[in-house]
């Protein structure tokens, strides 16, 4: 019998390889997808205190685990000139304990039921959330409005906060992409609170704690409230929870309204940062507010632009150019308010070259609708991950609480999926003429002003 040397088991190998190569080598073309899938939003119980408290009640999934967040309509758009900082610097205080519970007290309450309170503040809205199992609901509505109601605000943790306060701050200013917002929202919006991104040093040095005292004074209470509690839970006895620990909570000031009546222009702004690898850009201007017709068909132009992984934009400067890494554009909304954007941390040598493939874009897309296929793409990419977005109890209620605060009415959510995929390709040309003007834009560039100032030249005075 023949005996097969290992070289002719390597050949033997190696043509059978060959033979099978083109097989894995095919490029296989991808299943088409299916038909973009509707979000039913659950079941909800909805109802008003005597003192003007707003509740949402909404059962909601299998875990055993509830939801409790409290929105009340305070934040920076309401500090005043004298005290910026203040807004940012009381969420921070309401954790260090109640008028009946010290911060290590409250933490534990808080950890005893399998959560952490978290108090975000944003420009509009203060929030007080709390994700615990199903058990503690009535408790955790209890702990939230006792954090609420009767903040401890202790003397002695002022020095430290405004120290952590003031090191943050120092943080901030260190990254590229905030002196970048700094900027923007600035000449965006001038001297309306929306224009502050930071407080300066010296504005959180002078805060004091009847600063403080006063802006919760000036700013809480229940008739800007709203408390939403999703998941698994006892609904009466999380309604009796409201009911004790809300219902006597006094309905304090109402709420301020202060829309920015910005407008649209042209400027280039320059922050130089010496010997910069990089050169951080945001360019951008006043689009749709979210309460306009155009917001959502908006949202399908802007993913299909710059605002998706797989945009126009993206796929020429990162994928085409190599000009930076990772792009975006954005629709970023206020109360009533709203600008669009692009972002980009771009190569120092190809800053010109940047934008210029930027605005050529924003120009095919006006010019030209996209194709069918095309569009079809990035409005299942949205449909999908809306859904996915409302997919758990904490999701649902920042959706919930978005479409409260612009007061979008129950139809948004539920028909959201059904108006994304009603966006034709003529809608997206018209509404990329009609929004996205590149010779109304302010561009703000952070980089190295020697090294960039001959590129930008033909973007100076609306070209």
């Amino acid at each position: 019998m023949k005996t097969t040397t290992m070289k002719e088991h390597l050949l033997v190998l190696t043509v059978c390889l060959m033979g099978v190569a083109p097989l894995y080598g095919q490029k296989q073309t991808p299943p088409e997808g299916g038909p973009a899938k509707s979000f039913t939003v659950p079941a909800s119980e909805a109802y008003v205190l005597p003192n003007g408290l707003k509740v949402t009640l909404v059962p909601y999934g299998v875990l055993p685990k509830a939801a409790v967040s409290l929105t009340v309509d305070a934040g920076s758009l309401n500090e005043g000139k004298a005290q910026a900082g203040v807004a940012s610097l009381e969420g921070n205080f309401f954790r260090e304990g109640t008028a009946t519970l010290s911060s290590r007290q409250l933490a534990e309450a808080a950890a005893g039921m399998g959560s952490t309170l978290t108090v975000p503040v944003s420009e509009d809205q203060t929030k007080f959330e709390l994700d615990v199992l199903q058990e503690f609901a009535p408790a955790a509505v209890r702990l939230v409005a006792d954090v609420a109601e009767h903040p401890g605000f202790p003397e002695t943790e002022l020095a430290r906060l405004k120290n952590d306060a003031l090191r943050n701050i120092v943080l901030q200013l260190s990254q590229p992409q905030t002196i970048a917002e700094i900027r923007f929202r600035k000449l965006v919006y001038g001297e309306h609170p929306y224009g502050t991104v930071v407080p300066t040093e010296e504005d959180v040095k002078k805060l004091t704690l009847q600063d403080v005292k006063g802006y919760y004074a000036a700013n809480f209470g229940a008739q800007r409230a709203h408390l939403y509690v999703a998941g698994k839970f006892d609904v009466a006895a999380v309604k009796q929870a409201i009911a004790e620990s809300f219902g006597g909570w006094g309905k304090g000031p109402e709420r301020v309204e202060n829309v920015p009546t910005e407008k649209a222009h042209r400027v280039v702004d320059v922050t130089d940062r010496p010997d910069a690898p990089q050169s951080t850009l945001k360019l951008g201007l006043p689009v749709a507010t979210p309460i306009s017709v155009d917001t959502i068909p908006l949202i399908v132009t802007d993913a299909l632009l710059g605002g998706s992984f797989g945009s126009r934009i993206t796929s020429n400067i990162r994928e085409q150019k190599g000009y930076t890494y990772s792009p975006y554009s954005e629709i970023s909304q206020r109360y009533h308010d709203a600008y669009w954007a692009q972002n980009a941390d771009v190569t120092t040598q190809f800053t010109g070259a940047s934008l210029k493939e930027i605005f050529s874009e924003i120009a095919r897309l006006q010019n030209e609708a996209p194709g069918t296929a095309e569009l079809k793409g990035i409005q299942r990419y949205l449909s999908g991950l809306f859904v996915i977005r409302n997919s758990s109890r904490g999701a649902l209620i920042s959706q919930l609480e978005y479409v409260d605060l612009q007061g979008l009415g129950e139809s948004y959510l539920q028909n959201y999926v059904q108006r994304v995929n009603a966006v034709t390709p003529e809608e997206v040309r018209k509404l990329t003429q009609k929004y996205i003007r590149p010779e109304e834009m302010v561009i703000v560039v952070v980089g190295d002003k020697a090294k960039i100032s001959e590129q930008l030249a033909p973007f100076q005075g609306g070209k």
